[in-house]
């Protein structure tokens, strides 16, 4: 069981803690990261940054009632646990890289990795203000979705000016 009478196999429990990873002891977030690279790696070798895209929209949108729910059952208005926020995140900071020549480079996906968790923590404007203001599940989904845009620029800057 995860949360009270939320059973591990409800859709809603293996979404929002992307497959159990977010249940891993410590930095829940973290292995909600990098659970999603071997899923970022597939999507993107099929179909390329606009299926990553997409990828981070549907996780987006599956995340909003995934969290939710969980949450609900829970009683938490933001579990550690919930991390399909880091997923639509991670996915969303690899999307610019998807679109160079390095978008399936082992090298510039622990870039990305690396600068989408520091944003995650740090959580510049408008992280902070999505993860204080915006309310529940909003709240939950919108401050990662926002380190992913500036971890992505910065991973984009990386690919470009260093290996190019």
């Amino acid at each position: 069981m995860t949360g009270r009478g939320l059973s591990f196999w409800h859709p809603a429990s293996l979404l929002a803690t992307w497959f159990g990873s977010g249940l891993l002891p410590r930095a829940p977030g973290t292995w909600g990261s990098l659970a999603a690279l071997p899923f970022a790696y597939g999507i993107t070798a099929a179909g390329g940054p606009w299926a990553l895209l997409a990828a981070a929209a549907l996780a987006f949108l599956a995340g909003l009632w995934a969290s939710g729910v969980y949450a609900a059952t829970n009683g938490s208005h933001d579990p550690g646990q919930v991390v399909i926020d880091e997923v639509a995140g991670q996915w969303l900071t690899l999307v610019p890289l998807a679109a160079t020549s390095r978008a399936l480079d082992p090298l510039y996906y622990g870039v990305a990795f690396a600068a989408f968790r520091a944003f995650d923590v740090l959580k510049p404007w408008p992280a902070s203000y999505f993860d204080r203001r915006l309310p529940g599940v909003w709240g939950i989904m919108s401050d990662d979705v926002a380190a992913g845009a500036y971890a992505g620029i910065l991973t984009f800057a990386a690919a470009h000016f260093l290996g190019q």
